[in-house]
């Protein structure tokens, strides 16, 4: 094994950074636009491992006021477990503030987020339903959606900080629509035939299982629709008895149980 070093990516990285990524099928739905590598560098912070000069792992974290989302944290599989994966997070997180992940089922990232002071919560369930299953619930037919700012203050309170330029930079892509029913949000993106819904929330568990209902009804001719679900949001056994069905799963890990509303929140797969 060569020299090692954690650092910041840089413009000239990212080729490196995107085959990192693409070796682990991340970059799929990102095809042809601005993907949430290009997000994380915007408003967060990406830093790259490297072995030998050759970029072999990186991670990346996405800020909401001062709550550190770590979105990233893939090292190539013949470095593993060779203190890349380490050195990126030791470079990637401040130590003096919440962190928040979703950590995959590897026990070898559980430990190493839990030394980094993080501890599981809940599971986050990854639901697929065929839009026909889910109707828009009484009461929710919708209105003239505000502006992102306005739905960015209700995210804030949920989601355990303020992040408004990415939900702007998120709005602006292509395929993507932002929904309000009542006391709820919810942002969609079509990708091909698919819809994936989040982040989405509401100032009451309802308002958040009205705004992603609303969000799927709103795309009558999509295959299929997919949300995150935290495993204590009151909306897992209902979207279950509406056909909906466990695809997958990670684990929801943080530094302060109380920073993310979970019971009215769902979030992005990559963005948080």
């Amino acid at each position: 094994m060569g020299e090692s070093i954690a650092r910041v990516a840089m413009d000239v990285d990212m080729p490196g950074v995107r085959e990192v990524a693409s070796h682990f099928e991340l970059l799929d739905d990102w095809t042809g636009m601005p993907d949430f590598l290009d997000a994380e560098r915007a408003f967060g912070t990406l830093v790259v491992g490297e072995v030998d000069g050759r970029i072999v792992g990186y991670g990346g974290v996405l800020r909401r006021g001062r709550v550190s989302h770590l979105g990233d944290l893939y090292v190539l599989p013949e470095h593993q477990s060779s203190g890349v994966g380490r050195a990126i997070l030791d470079r990637l997180l401040p130590s003096d503030t919440p962190r928040v992940t979703f950590a995959s089922d590897d026990p070898r990232a559980l430990g190493l987020y839990v030394r980094q002071g993080m501890r599981p919560v809940c599971p986050l369930l990854y639901l697929t339903s065929p839009p026909q299953e889910a109707s828009r619930p009484p009461g929710a037919e919708g209105r003239e959606p505000p502006g992102v700012r306005e739905a960015g203050m209700l995210d804030a309170r949920i989601s355990g900080g303020d992040r408004t330029g990415a939900l702007s930079w998120y709005a602006g892509l292509p395929g993507v629509t932002l929904h309000v029913t009542g006391g709820g949000y919810a942002f969609a993106r079509v990708i091909d035939e698919d819809l994936e819904v989040g982040p989405a929330g509401g100032a009451t568990p309802q308002d958040c299982v009205d705004a992603v209902l609303a969000a799927v009804a709103a795309h009558p001719g999509i295959d299929e629709a997919q949300v995150a679900v935290p495993g204590v949001h009151p909306a897992l056994p209902r979207l279950l008895e509406a056909g909906w069905e466990i695809d997958d799963m990670d684990t929801f890990m943080t530094t302060d149980p109380g920073l993310v509303r979970l019971d009215r929140y769902c979030p992005h797969s990559d963005l948080g």
